[in-house]
């Protein structure tokens, strides 16, 4: 059940429905958010109602309104059981993003049932964000020899040459990642990983890819019931034993959606910083500055741009409005971080920047991923930079291609010239090479890494390049 709604309507204030709305998602937005937030503050100030594909919230502008709506989870819940419009079936049915929210898992779930669920989440997580564990430990160096095996993969053709560093680093990566969180048995992983970006990628195909994954990670989740391991399903399983097959995959197909896809932006998005930055990348990325870096660009480029929805339990004051009990209420991250006031008090020059940014949430309901996704993403970064001592662009920085949803927004490629560094490489299995023949079968197949259909697309970028 969700909270008590104490109004239908705003008394004596125009409702959301009946009000004049200006779509978001339009062609300024898919080119730079920045631009339709700037004339929605222009025109209503820290809150706005938009039209979100078809459907009427409130988006949150200013960033102390969205610190006051995500620090405060009784006054601003989530859960979609408390909007009223859904609840009247007022919803078009073929809303887009409707599926995406219906897959109640932790970061959407409000209600008492979350508190446990994310009790659950705190503990099955902490042997994999704890430093000193050993658990902590093994996954930093199986991730720090994924995206050494990365880098191998696309600067076969010599110690120059071009890559785009989204298609064959940054998206990967922490697909890969997910992997060993999941521990997925064999070479199962792999398909199950493709299908995750054919899902993130939105395109013709995701649909039966999304039914291909959550059957798979049932089928995972499945398996972990009846062996547990040294894994995130198994360590979730043991701190919530009444979570059911299906609810288990709903919250592993959270853990893999949103740790690959924030995880590849930030990538992406530091080396782009790095790059193109006043500073050095030595004062950018040495003692153990890379994780400031980080701040300074989810300040200025979030991967998670627009929060999931909240609904006020009563009439409430936010902005220049009244939102009524029950109506849908989005915080945009990128719009805080770029509004005015908060803005002008962020030095973007500055080695040590501000930690207020709201990329992982503000309050109760923050991330409880974040030690993990920063983590992977500082790493991925690092051993980019050791491994390469010659990184440019191969693009103006204006021309980089984006793209944009209504949750995230991250670089589509990141074509670069890159220069190998003398910096050592882990072993790499003998199956990574991609000879001329690469489509043959190997001569021993115990001795490789399965051809699964992942490495096969990787190594098809580098044929095709």
């Amino acid at each position: 059940m969700g909270v008590q709604l104490n109004s239908g309507s705003a008394a004596g204030h125009e409702s959301l429905e009946s009000m004049s709305l200006e779509p978001l998602m339009t062609r300024d937005y898919e080119r730079d958010p920045a631009i339709v937030y700037e004339r929605l503050r222009q025109a209503h100030g820290p809150v706005a109602p938009v039209d979100l594909l078809g459907v009427p919230v409130w988006l949150v502008l200013g960033y102390e309104e969205s610190l006051r709506v995500l620090r405060d989870d009784h006054v601003w819940p989530k859960g979609l059981e408390n909007w009223r419009a859904r609840r009247e079936g007022r919803l078009p049915a073929d809303w887009p993003l409707a599926p995406s929210l219906d897959v109640n898992h932790v970061l959407i779930q409000g209600g008492e049932g979350y508190r446990g669920l994310k009790v659950a989440w705190d503990t099955a997580l902490r042997p994999f964000q704890d430093p000193r564990h050993p658990v902590a430990k093994q996954l930093k160096a199986k991730i720090t020899r994924d995206a050494d095996e990365l880098i191998t993969l696309f600067s076969q053709g010599g110690r120059t040459g071009w890559a785009d560093l989204s298609a064959q680093f940054s998206r990967p990566l922490p697909l890969m990642v997910a992997s060993h969180l999941l521990g997925f048995p064999g070479s199962q992983h792999d398909d199950a990983l493709m299908d995750m970006w054919r899902v993130l990628d939105a395109g013709p195909d995701a649909g039966p890819a999304l039914e291909r994954l959550l059957a798979t990670l049932s089928e995972l989740g499945a398996s972990k019931m009846k062996e547990p391991g040294d894994d995130f399903p198994s360590y979730l399983l043991a701190a919530h034993p009444g979570l059911s097959v299906e609810e288990l995959s709903r919250e592993l197909m959270m853990l893999l959606g949103m740790t690959s896809d924030h995880v590849g932006i930030l990538i992406s998005n530091t080396v782009v910083e790095v790059i193109t930055g006043s500073l050095p990348p030595s004062a950018s990325l040495s003692a153990g500055l890379i994780r400031e870096t980080m701040n300074r660009v989810v300040m200025q480029k979030p991967p998670l741009i627009n929060f999931v929805p909240r609904f006020p339990v009563t009439d409430m004051k936010l902005g220049d409005y009244t939102i009524a009990a029950g109506d849908p209420v989005w915080v945009s991250v990128g719009a805080a971080h770029a509004d005015p006031e908060f803005a002008a008090k962020v030095c973007p020059e500055s080695t040590i920047s501000t930690r207020a940014h709201l990329s992982w949430g503000a309050g109760p309901r923050q991330c409880p991923a974040r030690e993990l996704a920063g983590g992977a993403a500082s790493i991925g970064v690092s051993r980019l930079f050791e491994r390469l001592s010659g990184l440019e662009l191969s693009l103006p920085v204006d021309q980089l291609p984006w793209r944009s949803s209504p949750f995230m927004r991250g670089l589509r490629s990141l074509p670069v010239r890159y220069t190998l560094s003398d910096a050592a490489a882990l072993p790499v299995p003998a199956g990574l090479a991609v000879p001329a023949g690469a489509d043959s079968a190997p001569a021993d197949e115990a001795t490789v890494r399965p051809r699964s259909s992942l490495w096969r697309y990787l190594a098809g970028l580098v044929r095709g390049r």
